[in-house]
């Protein structure tokens, strides 16, 4: 009988796996199939590239696309976000995928044939705009998703909520924007997200691979200002002034004390950097205030707030030391949550990502200082963003052009690899609920 019991499971583990080999394999033939229209779509975005809290034209095709698969669409949704719903044939988990949409005020320099030529006015100044960090790709692999996975209906599991996002980069001054107003207006909701999966494209990683890390994944960040307020005076008689400028220069100087002597880096990186400083307007005379701009990226709430306490106690007392006084706000215009990887889910997916790629081009990364507002989806409900290798086979990575510049350049190779990810970690996880 023990016997009996044997067989009849060996014979279903390994009618379970044919099964699973047999998914993969039509997965992988309808990615193929739609890599052409991915890279034909990431053109299109490339060449009419849209600044954050405008992406009227992108959101309108994206919108288009999911309505001709037969999913439920919302649109306006965060200003110009779009939401397409795709209910399996079998019940299952609410999956969010996301893609970003809005472009940089940057002047392409690429010579491709689809290269931005696109101006406008950015707060006040003419400007170019480019897709300098790979949000196009984004769009168009998630795209990819939407008409592979609508195609197997019938039999996926559970729901997959397709979420295309405006203004990552920041909304304007003024407005509101991103994955947070996405977020307080529901986009979780209704039906209430279980998981939600992201990747950005890095200039920086060869093609083919995939990278990511457990955790804290990319840092926290904070903008800030801080205005010196002192007393003028003539140049030619400095003594009858509280210089703003000579206090500024001392802040600075004592803020980089921070990262050195307050957090403990063998825990977790930390960056306080100043920007930007405007104070005076001519050689003889020493202004009123002085004016800082700059970010603070952190790993953890308790790093956020020591640094964010250690800077305001370094300008108000430098400050006052000196008989001026420092105003300090913190966050000034924007603040970026952790991107925090859920440890669990990461570990539960990792072999969906080696199948994807194979193992040996699945690699853990350092933390990343940059930060993405992914992190307000993944504060809310189990995360995991990951890094999909941008960058030609061969090229140096320290003279591949970085994202955020008019160089900035993409292999279009590897978004099979983007889509194909995607669908796996869709498909693997309502197999795994």
């Amino acid at each position: 009988m023990n016997k009996i019991i044997a067989i009849v499971f060996m014979v279903a583990s390994l009618s379970a796996s044919a099964q699973k080999d047999k998914q993969q394999d039509l997965i992988k033939a309808k990615v193929s199939a739609v890599e052409k229209k991915v890279i034909a779509w990431r053109r299109d975005f490339h060449e009419h590239p849209e600044l954050s809290n405008r992406e009227v034209r992108t959101a309108d095709i994206v919108a288009k696309h999911l309505q001709s698969l037969g999913l439920e669409v919302k649109t306006g949704i965060a200003k110009t976000g779009v939401v397409g719903l795709l209910k399996g044939g079998l019940p299952g988990p609410i999956i969010a995928l996301r893609a970003d949409m809005d472009g940089l005020p940057v002047y392409e320099k690429n010579d491709l044939p689809f290269a931005s030529k696109v101006e406008t006015e950015y707060n006040g100044q003419k400007t170019g705009v480019m897709h300098a960090c790979g949000h196009d790709s984004h769009v168009a692999m998630l795209m990819g998703v939407a008409e592979v996975l609508s195609s197997m209906k019938k039999d996926l599991k559970g729901t997959v909520k397709f979420i295309f996002q405006p203004a990552e980069e920041g909304a304007p001054a003024g407005e509101e924007g991103g994955a947070e107003l996405m977020v307080k207006e529901g986009v979780l909701d209704n039906p209430k997200v279980d998981v939600i999966f992201g990747l950005h494209i890095s200039a920086g990683n060869e093609v083919g691979t995939i990278t990511y890390r457990p955790g804290g994944e990319m840092a926290g960040v904070n903008d800030m200002q801080i205005t010196v307020i002192g007393k003028p005076s003539h140049g030619a008689a400095p003594w009858q002034s509280v210089d703003p400028i000579l206090v500024s220069a001392q802040i600075i100087n004592s803020l980089q004390s921070v990262v050195s002597r307050n957090v403990n880096i063998t825990e977790n990186p930390a960056v306080v950097t100043v920007g930007a400083i405007h104070g005076g307007n001519r050689t003889n005379i020493i202004s009123e205030k002085v004016e800082m701009l700059g970010t603070i990226r952190t790993f953890s709430a308790e790093d956020e707030k020591l640094v964010i306490g250690r800077i305001t106690n370094i300008a108000t007392k430098t400050a006052e030391a000196a008989g001026a006084t420092a105003l300090v706000k913190i966050p000034y215009s924007s603040h970026y949550p952790v991107t925090f990887n859920n440890i669990a889910l990461t570990n539960k997916m990792l072999p969906s990502l080696h199948k994807s790629a194979g193992a040996g081009y699945v690699a853990v990364v350092s933390p990343r200082t940059g930060s993405e507002d992914f992190s307000f989806f993944a504060e809310k409900v189990p995360g995991l963003f990951l890094f999909l290798g941008g960058m030609p086979k061969g090229t140096d990575p320290g003279k591949a052009p970085s994202h955020h510049t008019p160089g900035f350049f993409i292999d279009e190779s590897g978004f099979s690899l983007g889509v194909l990810t995607l669908c796996n970690l869709v498909v693997d996880y309502a197999n795994l609920k």
